[in-house]
């Protein structure tokens, strides 16, 4: 069995969860490459999101897992055993839908029970699993309503109580909060990382919503055009983005283009139009003379008027927009050259806030800014 680009696995290794490993997955529709040649390692019990637009191949790559669509080339694994061949209801494999795909004529408790009736479980152990799972998700004495007398939200517990009452090794969850409002999306967040921790099953989560797999993942695969284009923890993506795709997709970012004009040790000095030269932690295997994206988060700037600084990259522009936002203002700052920077400043006493069209001096830090 072998894997390409094989990933980092995590730290945090352990519970009931099972290892699934896709690799070099490949899904085409006649010309259309849906998903291309995917590969990643997920560590047993192990909260790994995927994460990306639509169309990049996400949802495609759970559906392989879940055994609803079949792989033109490659294989997947769970426990070391191929499933690519294994039909659905063979993978002993949880599901959890965006629209709960709860059946409107069942009751909650037949709804709960109907996996472990496909199973052939005893009718007493049945009520007392429903019971159990009905504890686990919150919902005690749910069993006779119907689905149509609960809110949202509680039709998101129940469908995730179905999907782990036959125990699972593995649960999948396409985008199960994105009908919800958002205070509830947020709060059935923690809950269902809580039940992850509990539990110790392996989740893979598909979702578009970046600030969701922040919260909620130990590892985050981002997806692009049917690809992985970085996969790892929530700090380092948003840190360290490998590319613009990634650093845009990933919270917000500033770009200034510019060209690497040389390094100095581990740094890279980077000139930018009618900028002059701004400097960057410098990454391996970019030459001199290459086109870059220096990229820096709008938290990490800073309106600056004490002058040149040793640690710090300063320009000078103009207030071009001002939002506020509650806690803090936006800024929109136009530079020389034609590029603009958005910075983000709190909204309280002692920090200076500027209008439209003030001067201003904003600066980073080098240590904040990346090269892309």
């Amino acid at each position: 069995m072998t894997v390409a680009a094989q990933v980092r696995t995590p730290e945090k290794i352990g519970g009931l969860g099972a290892r699934v490993l896709f690799d070099r997955i490949e899904k085409r529709y006649g010309p259309v490459i849906a998903v291309d040649e995917v590969s990643l390692d997920i560590a047993p019990g192990e909260f790994v999101t995927l994460l990306g637009p639509s169309g990049s191949g996400k949802t495609t790559s759970l559906m392989m897992l879940a055994g609803f669509e079949i792989p033109t080339a490659g294989e997947i694994y769970v426990d070391d055993d191929p499933i690519a061949a294994v039909p659905p209801y063979r993978r002993n494999i949880g599901m959890v839908f965006q629209n709960y795909a709860l059946f409107p004529h069942m009751t909650v408790g037949e709804n709960i029970a109907f996996p472990l009736q496909m199973r052939k479980i005893g009718r007493s152990e049945i009520a007392r699993q429903t019971r159990d799972v009905l504890e686990l998700v919150g919902l005690p004495g749910y069993e006779g309503r119907y689905p149509k007398q609960l809110s949202g939200g509680q039709q998101q517990r129940i469908a995730v109580a179905r999907a782990l009452v036959f125990n699972p090794r593995v649960l999948l969850m396409d985008e199960p909060l994105g009908a919800l409002d958002k205070q509830l999306r947020e709060h059935l967040q923690l809950e269902i990382k809580a039940l992850h921790d509990k539990l110790g099953v392996t989740i893979i989560y598909v979702t578009h919503d970046q600030e969701e797999a922040l919260v909620m993942s130990d590892r985050i695969a981002v997806m692009n055009n049917g690809r992985i284009e970085q996969c790892g923890g929530p700090t380092d993506l948003y840190d360290e983005p490998e590319t613009r795709f990634v650093a845009t997709f990933i919270g917000e970012s500033n770009f200034i283009d510019g060209v690497l004009a040389r390094a100095d040790g581990a740094i890279g000095y980077v000139e930018a139009p009618g900028l002059g030269s701004l400097r960057a932690p410098l990454k391996p295997g970019i030459a001199a003379g290459s086109p870059v994206a220096l990229t820096v988060r709008p938290e990490k700037i800073i309106a600056h008027d004490n002058g040149a600084s040793s640690h710090l990259n300063t320009v000078d522009g103009t207030v071009a927009d001002v939002v506020f936002v509650g806690e803090m203002r936006r800024y929109v700052v136009a530079l020389p050259g034609g590029q603009r920077l958005v910075l983000k400043a709190q909204n309280r006493s002692g920090v200076q806030s500027f209008n439209r069209g003030d001067a201003i001096r904003v600066g980073w830090s080098v240590d904040d800014c990346r090269l892309v």
